[in-house]
């Protein structure tokens, strides 16, 4: 299960589709929209992607990992106005040992971060920015520009 929602994400559909006989272990990730960052409160994130683009990269993010730690892994990422407090991804990974559970949910969170095609977009009281990573760039209209 690698898939880009609209709506809001439900956890149990990836433990579902993660679980098997032969896991002695089940690591979940869940990202959610805080309430500050860089010093500012915000408002609400907005995420957009080229769907088909980023449900590929999630595929082989997931496959990657599982094949590397001999795991199961799904991910699911949410798109659209995501209030603080709302999940953005989830990550469910399985696998026989809690090690290698844990070190394949890192390894597919460090991975997203990367190489995951899709953009954030964070609104404060002070002003919007797409960021990527720990990089931020003021939107065109913002109060940023009014400096």
């Amino acid at each position: 299960m690698f898939e880009i929602w609209d709506d809001p994400l439900q956890l149990q559909p990836l433990i579902d589709a993660v679980s098997s006989p032969e896991a002695g272990a089940v690591v979940t990730f869940q990202g959610t929209v805080r309430a500050r960052s860089r010093g500012e409160s915000v408002q609400f994130l907005e995420y957009e992607a080229h769907r088909p683009m980023a449900e590929k990269a999630l595929r082989e993010i997931g496959e990657t990992a599982a094949q590397e730690w001999g795991s199961r892994v799904a991910i699911t990422h949410r798109l659209g106005r995501l209030a603080v407090g709302e999940t953005s991804i989830l990550v469910a990974v399985s696998a026989p040992h809690r090690r290698e559970a844990f070190a394949a949910c890192q390894q597919v969170m460090d991975r997203v971060k990367e190489f995951l095609p899709v953009w954030k977009k964070e609104v404060t009281v002070s002003g919007s920015w797409w960021v990527e990573g720990a990089e931020t760039v003021p939107i065109a209209g913002t109060h940023e520009d009014d400096s």
